[in-house]
């Protein structure tokens, strides 16, 4: 068996740039042992226009289905979703759903994106939470930690809310105030259930240099016994999988060997690529 997947993955059905069609294709000309599609969840969010729409799940699903059997015999194609924090829907007739939090909700009851751009961020910590980044962060990990109290087969980006604090930084992550509220949220996660991701998708869109996530928190999953799969987050065939080469090199650094390969029948672990 290939020694990696590419299982989260976005496509013109939510907010990708490539047709679920043209992922698979980049995934299985990769060498990829399986592909994954993941599209958003819908949300109740009125603006929350980057996810599969109530009306084209259907579509999404047959799509999903008629690409597996195409590849059939060549590369697992994987019925997914990515389950966000708000989302109006459940995970229930996949073959496996991510679980992430992109939106904490502030002391004024209002969702705010984590992940859109550093100025709305800004303005979230600005606005809801009267500049202290710290109490931001420790709100948005308390979403991290009921989803991952849920039980997903993968804990989607842990550390999301650093995506912008490279460069416009609102938080100090050396803080032990801020590392207490992020292992907290990994400590909900089961070892024996939930896979973490190593996610490159920022370092794909330039926002990052490093994949998610911190190094800390990974070394805390391996002292956990808890296993890990490498993740692109592509939303373009250019990003299938991309950064996977640095990725394995944060899980070696962490102290793993190896990572899991999702299939069809399920996780199947791999010495790292």
């Amino acid at each position: 068996m290939r020694a990696f997947c590419s299982v989260h993955t976005h496509s013109v059905m939510c907010d990708g740039k490539n047709t679920l069609a043209e992922m698979a294709a980049a995934a299985c000309d990769a060498g990829a042992a399986s592909f994954g599609a993941s599209g958003h969840s819908h949300t109740p969010i009125p603006e929350d226009e980057g996810c599969v729409l109530p009306a084209d799940m259907s579509a999404y699903r047959a799509e999903v289905l008629r690409l597996r059997e195409e590849y059939r015999g060549r590369m697992d194609v994987l019925l997914g979703i990515e389950l966000d924090n708000c989302a109006d829907v459940t995970a229930e007739g996949f073959d496996y759903w991510i679980g992430s939090a992109h939106r904490l909700r502030g002391p004024d009851g209002r969702w705010y994106t984590v992940d859109w751009d550093a100025e709305t961020l800004a303005a979230c910590c600005e606005s809801a939470f009267g500049g202290d980044g710290l109490a931001m962060a420790e709100r948005y990990y308390g979403e991290v930690r009921r989803m991952a109290a849920m039980g997903p087969d993968i804990l989607g980006h842990i550390d999301l809310i650093t995506k912008f604090n490279e460069g416009t930084p609102l938080f100090d992550e050396s803080s032990p105030r801020y590392r207490a509220a992020a292992l907290e949220a990994l400590h909900a996660a089961d070892p024996a259930v939930t896979l973490l991701e190593i996610n490159t998708g920022a370092m794909s869109r330039g926002y990052r240099r490093t994949p998610y996530p911190a190094p800390f928190l990974l070394e805390e999953w391996r002292r956990m016994g808890g296993r890990i799969i490498l993740t692109a987050d592509a939303h373009s065939v250019s990003a299938i999988v991309y950064g996977y080469a640095q990725a394995a090199e944060l899980a070696r650094a962490a102290g793993f060997a190896r990572s899991a390969v999702l299939t069809a029948g399920g996780a199947v672990e791999r010495p790292l690529p």
